[in-house]
């Protein structure tokens, strides 16, 4: 059986949360709110050269601060799992000290989470491959690249150069590293056995076996 057939769709006796779902949640939203606090540091010279390269290019390495919903997502497979990691993850940041301001994180955190759902949530819950994890991302993509044309670049018009490239690159952004980059992971981490006591893992332990 090929893999994307096998762990296409993970059959649950129920979508309730219980401990083992909220200890991972919580240790995935610990390890990924570390790496995005330390990629706040990297991006505050990284992103200038970019920009100095071409203007809204640092949009494509944007999805490092939020490929943690859909990681938490393709891993728990429970409702909220992406909402609940990604704060998880930025109450971590804000802790050990964020340059950003505490509305902006936990607000953008939660509206990451819901459009990561968006795509699992049509299918119920019940369908987790990598071409949903890359919608998920497209929709976080889309869904991050507006919030700050709104909210943090408000003197960049939409259709404008810099615009049309800030959405372009957070898309593709999104797409390969919220969806491609965490679909992976977490079969790397399955493969492992980590994740046997969950339908995720044990969808991937069988495409192994």
């Amino acid at each position: 059986m090929s893999t994307s057939a096998s762990s296409s769709i993970s059959i649950r006796p129920s979508l309730r949360w219980n401990t083992a779902d909220i200890a991972v949640g919580a240790a995935l939203g610990v390890g990924c709110g570390v790496i995005q606090w330390g990629f706040n540091f990297v991006s505050a010279w990284l992103f200038p050269l970019m920009s100095a390269l071409l203007p809204g290019f640092a949009s494509l390495l944007h999805a490092i601060w939020y490929f943690s919903g859909t990681l938490g997502l393709v891993v728990i497979r429970k409702p909220g799992a992406a909402i609940y990691v990604n704060v998880v993850g930025v109450a971590v940041q804000m802790l050990l000290g964020n340059q950003f301001s505490l509305s902006f994180v936990f607000i953008s955190a939660a509206l990451e989470g819901v459009f990561a759902e968006i795509p699992f949530l049509i299918t119920r819950y019940r369908m987790y491959n990598l071409p949903l994890t890359m919608l998920a991302g497209l929709l976080v993509a889309l869904e991050y690249g507006f919030y700050l044309l709104f909210f943090r670049y408000q003197a960049v018009s939409l259709f404008s150069p810099r615009g049309i490239i800030h959405i372009t690159c957070e898309c593709i952004g999104g797409v390969l590293i919220a969806g491609v980059f965490s679909w992976y992971l977490f079969r790397a981490i399955a493969a492992t056995g980590a994740l046997d006591r969950f339908a995720s893992g044990r969808s991937i332990r069988a495409d192994v076996d």
